[in-house]
């Protein structure tokens, strides 16, 4: 069940790399982007995730990787509410890099955690090649997902459509899964690797 509930945030995030390029056009209208503004609805995210990727897996090494996910998850669920309910192109912008950071603190934190979930060495290639799969089709499925949503409703659903994957990892993940932090710093619940 834990794994179920880390790909599932993956998915996710990933999607959210993908999911805003069907529906820039859509956007750029409605909210009045101009020319030079309109990739930074894409360029935020990415700006965001890669610029703290790897500051964000050393906290959760060193706060603990289970309280990085969930603030990770947590923040990306607000920053999606913001980008789907946004008036201006200055709100989704910001709400876009919200969306990044919070992406780049629960992805790391999640292939940890699955590190730790499955330790023996068959068990976690197969685990991390299951994760690695469920990002590559959450990469490809945004544009689809995108397409549908801004055509059948309107292009504010590809950020709200989060709020339940959101929901559902903020309930179960802390029943499922303890908390562990990088052998040599505060007390771990998972014996230390080496």
């Amino acid at each position: 069940m834990p794994m179920i509930v880390l790909c599932l945030v993956q998915f996710m995030l990933v999607l959210d790399d993908t999911v805003v390029n069907v529906a820039l056009p859509s956007i750029r209208d409605d909210l009045g982007f101009g020319a030079s503004g309109l990739p930074w609805v894409v360029n935020a995210y990415f700006l965001a995730f890669g610029g703290l990727l790897l500051l964000c897996g050393w906290l959760a090494d060193l706060l603990g990787r289970r309280r990085v996910f969930l603030i990770g998850v947590a923040l990306f669920g607000a920053a999606s509410l913001a980008c789907g309910l946004a008036q201006q192109p200055w709100q989704l912008v910001a709400g876009r890099f919200v969306q990044g950071t919070g992406s780049a603190m629960a992805g790391p934190a999640a292939m940890s955690m699955i590190t730790l979930l499955y330790p023996g060495p068959e068990e976690r290639v197969k685990a991390l090649g299951i994760w690695g799969g469920i990002a590559a089709l959450g990469a490809t499925s945004g544009l689809v997902i995108s397409g549908a949503l801004t055509d059948l409703v309107s292009w504010r659903w590809i950020f709200l459509i989060n709020l339940p994957v959101v929901a559902v990892a903020l309930a179960l993940l802390p029943r499922l899964v303890p908390e562990s932090r990088a052998p040599g710093g505060a007390a771990s619940t998972f014996p230390a690797r080496s």
